[in-house]
């Protein structure tokens, strides 16, 4: 492939399209990149060999346990965390910047500490429970992700504490306030990463994480407060969505922007539940709002406020300098809690409001000639006329109608945007 490579730079230079300086500069580029590709598959083949050879020797001790004496057992039980502290010793002070010996013996020690907790309660009949084993995992593990800098490690730490705040507890534990000082304790290695890394792999991957933990254990926290999780989970994608619109992201790949994808769909996903015929289990205007915040839903109101308040302060430093340009996703959780407020939230109104959003960007589609946002817009309004097949009590022949509608909206629309870039020439 190189030879290949090196002979359409010489067919370049005899053809004068480049020069033989510019040729010289892109053989050094290629060549730098090269060299740079086994760096990382060392680093994840050495990731999954550490994983590997960590259940490796779970599996044996396993096989063997019961014919071991308690002592030896008790021996065994620290081997895979003494192992790990050698091989992170090791990588410390002899592979200080090797990001292939850092992170695969920083995940070895990770594994062993969760085998040697297991193993040690399982000799000495130590009483417990998952809570209580996955909260002591995460506590031990979590200072050698500061200390080996391991990116993997703290990717399994965020995973960690996603399942021990949002499956390992029940409703209203003091482990719902537990999973958010866990989480706190990982921003710091998050924003190093953001600083001095942007454009890493592991720094999109952390995106993804802490996105989707937050996501998940914010309903275990909210549980019980009826609609306003609801409301929770608007003003939260909308934080996310205006982190995501944020410059810093916006120059990153769009698949890479967790923030704007989880933001946009999540707001999407829960309007599309409110558009559904159901009976609200309270109503605000009607119970009083002293009543309300005082009884036994007070921290689920608190939570939505703080949240609300968070993504309206985010909504104007967006649009302070562009309110022409206000999408209707922008205000979709203000629109939402106005009319919670006033005790007229209804199906309705969210069926309104995800016509209008679907509206707008087919509109904005079409103002960009961009295929992409066309379609999005287009989609919104498919699953919205799917959701309707299900919960009306219309004829067949009129939903029949809806999705021929809606079909020959979608080939109408891609159909006359391509031939409006075909006569501008594009």
């Amino acid at each position: 492939m190189a030879n290949k490579f090196a002979a359409e730079l010489d067919e370049l230079v005899r053809a004068k399209v480049i020069t033989p300086d510019t040729a010289r500069d892109i053989q050094r580029y290629y060549e730098s990149g090269v060299r740079a590709n086994p760096g990382k598959l060392l680093t994840i083949f050495s990731i999954l060999g550490a994983i590997l050879s960590g259940l490796g020797i779970i599996l044996i001790l396993a096989h063997n346990w019961d014919d071991l004496s308690q002592f030896t057992k008790a021996c065994l039980a620290f081997l895979p965390m003494l192992i790990g502290q050698l091989f992170c010793g090791f990588a410390l002070v002899k592979k200080p910047e090797n990001a292939g010996w850092r992170e695969s013996a920083s995940v070895f020690l990770f594994l062993g500490i969760g085998a040697s907790i297991a193993l040690v309660a399982q000799v000495y009949n130590i009483p417990g429970n998952l809570e209580s084993f996955v909260l002591t995992w995460m506590v031990l593990a979590l200072p050698q992700v500061y200390l080996i800098r391991s990116s993997v490690t703290s990717l399994l730490y965020i995973s960690g504490i996603t399942y021990y705040g949002s499956f390992a507890i029940e409703y209203w534990d003091d482990a719902n306030y537990d999973y958010w000082l866990l989480l706190a304790a990982i921003v710091p290695y998050y924003y190093r990463l953001l600083q001095s890394k942007p454009s890493q792999n592991f720094t999109f991957f952390h995106h993804w994480f802490l996105c989707l933990s937050i996501m998940i254990c914010l309903s275990r926290f909210c549980d019980g407060g009826g609609d306003l999780i609801y409301l929770s989970y608007l003003s939260l994608f909308a934080i996310y969505y205006f982190i995501g619109s944020r410059p810093f992201f916006q120059t990153q790949r769009q698949r890479n922007n967790s923030f704007s994808i989880i933001g946009q769909i999540g707001t999407i996903f829960t309007l599309l539940l409110l558009t559904f015929e159901r009976h609200l289990s309270f109503h605000t205007a009607e119970a009083g709002w002293i009543t309300f915040i005082t009884g036994p839903k007070h921290l689920t109101f608190i939570t939505t406020a703080l949240l609300t308040l968070t993504a309206i302060v985010l909504f104007f430093k967006k649009n302070h300098a562009h309110y022409k340009r206000i999408r209707i996703i922008d205000i979709a959780f203000l629109l939402t809690t106005v009319l919670f407020c006033t005790g007229d939230l209804s199906h309705i109104g969210a069926n309104i409001l995800v016509l209008l959003m679907g509206l707008s960007e087919m509109r904005r589609g079409s103002q960009q000639n961009n295929l992409g946002i066309l379609n999005f817009g287009l989609i919104i309004i498919t699953i919205l006329v799917i959701c309707r097949f299900f919960d009306t009590e219309f004829s067949f022949v009129v939903r029949g109608t809806l999705f021929i509608s809606v079909g020959l909206g979608f080939f109408l629309a891609n159909y006359l945007m391509l031939k409006k870039r075909k006569s501008d020439g594009q």
